[in-house]
């Protein structure tokens, strides 16, 4: 009997450890595990953290290649010696791309790169072709010319016969300097070629007010001028206190009337009706949006709406070649805000869009501002209600096969906003004067801006 007990309490034992043992192996594991994830997570999510003293460290990194030569700009100076640039917080950073937000003169300014380090570009092959040729040959500006146009027409996706921007406004910069080019100052300009954002604004800017202007550069680095972003939150999409950031004269001041956020919709409805038909007929090829949403636009002081997130974004080239993949519906011919038709014959989706900018400026912005829950009591007014029509009408119309009914519509929803702006001030001359003082403070940016230095010109 006490053999049998103590046979029993043995095993009893040996299970017991070996449940422990089970255990202890276990939490071991799960230990692991977590550990493992930690660091995973670490270095997934938190390695791209915008913090200050990362921030700092990289723009050490430029002042520090400024200082040995292989990068330059117009900022450099003020921000690597004169202390001119003063850094403010960091506003994104991820997969190397960086935005900061900083002051530059007194001036808000927003620095930004597409890749954090000078040396993650690609090399001018113009400058490994001068060291093989023992540096002999100096670049003339015509070689500038020709490099950067290829690197314009492949960012953007234009044929450089017909892209009326570059060697004309460009090569005439380079041509009144007639002088050869530094390594660094070719270095820097070919980083920023690379960057479509920056080549896309840089083309632009000089065509059209409705685009964030470049201020100014250092090395991969590139100022835009601070504006006060859209938000999704916010009904009034545009918050009138951010406004006072924006350097652009405002046109409200001193006599004029006090602007409320009320107020301000319309004028800047009419202003993304003036973008949407820039973008349209005023230059070589058509520019489509295909990520159209508050945070993607901003205004300046004057109320004028700029897209200031360009990366989906496409001249009319371009987005034949985007739109025309595989297909076997309609909804494989979906890019973001850009769609077309499959053809199921084919089973190939259609080269041209068959929305527009203005359909989805309607669907996405418009309706939401012009609802009647957002009214309130002014809905049932009957400017209102057929301007609610309008917007619908609007939202709804295939602009990119319907050009005229589309033109149609974009009129009287500009007639619309006009007598709105007269109602609500209640003087029937203010809407014309107002679109032709606010195009007018709009393109005198391009003079406040030239109280920065440009040493070189500014590509």
């Amino acid at each position: 009997m006490w053999r049998s007990l103590r046979g029993a309490l043995r095993c009893l034992g040996v299970k017991v450890c070996r449940r422990s043992a089970l255990l202890v192996v276990l939490l071991w594991l799960a230990s692991w595990l977590f550990l493992n994830g930690l660091v995973f997570v670490h270095r997934n999510m938190f390695s791209d953290f915008c913090t200050e003293d990362k921030s700092k460290e990289i723009l050490q990194r430029v002042c520090a290649e400024y200082q040995q030569g292989v990068l330059t700009g117009d900022l450099c100076e003020d921000l690597c010696v004169a202390g001119r640039v003063e850094y403010k917080r960091c506003l994104y950073y991820e997969n190397g791309k960086k935005v900061m937000a900083a002051s530059w003169r007194g001036v808000p300014v927003v620095l930004k790169s597409k890749l954090e380090n000078f040396s993650s570009y690609e090399a001018l092959a113009l400058l490994e072709y001068q060291d093989t040729a023992g540096g002999e040959e100096e670049l003339s500006p015509l070689d500038v010319v020709f490099y950067a146009t290829l690197e314009i027409k492949n960012s953007l996706g234009l044929e450089t016969g017909t892209n009326l921007t570059l060697p004309r406004l460009w090569g005439q910069k380079l041509k009144e300097n007639e002088r050869t080019y530094s390594r660094a100052e070719l270095a820097s300009l070919w980083a920023l070629l690379q960057q479509e954002e920056y080549t896309f604004l840089r083309v632009l800017q000089d065509l059209t007010h409705h685009v964030a202007k470049i201020l100014g550069s250092c090395g991969h680095f590139y100022a835009v001028e601070y504006l006060a972003a859209g938000h999704a939150w916010d009904q009034h999409i545009f918050s009138l206190d951010e406004l006072t950031l924006s350097p652009s004269p405002s046109p409200w001041s001193g006599q004029e009337k006090t602007i409320t956020a009320r107020d301000m919709v319309p004028r800047v409805a009419l202003s993304f009706l003036e973008m949407v038909e820039h973008f349209e007929n005023d230059f070589s090829h058509s520019l489509h949006l295909c990520d159209i949403k508050p945070e993607n636009f901003a205004i300046r002081k004057d109320l004028t709406v700029v897209a200031i997130d360009v990366d989906m974004a496409f001249f009319e080239p371009k987005m034949r070649d985007i739109l025309e993949q595989n297909c076997t519906s309609d909804n494989d011919c979906n890019f973001f805000d850009c769609i077309s038709k499959c053809d199921k014959t084919k089973n190939r989706c259609g080269s041209k869009r068959k929305n527009s900018n203005l359909q989805v400026i309607c669907e996405k912005i418009f309706r939401p501002w012009f609802s009647p829950t957002l009214l309130g009591a002014k809905a049932g007014l009957p400017l209102q209600v057929a301007l609610q029509r309008a917007v619908q009408e609007c939202a709804e119309i295939d602009g990119g096969e319907d050009a005229k009914r589309s033109w149609a519509v974009r009129k009287q929803l500009q007639d619309l906003l006009v007598e709105l702006i007269q109602e609500d001030t209640g003087n029937q001359g203010e809407g014309p004067e107002h679109k032709t003082r606010r195009v007018h403070t709009a393109r005198d940016q391009d003079g406040a801006n030239g109280r920065f230095p440009h040493p070189y010109p500014c590509f």
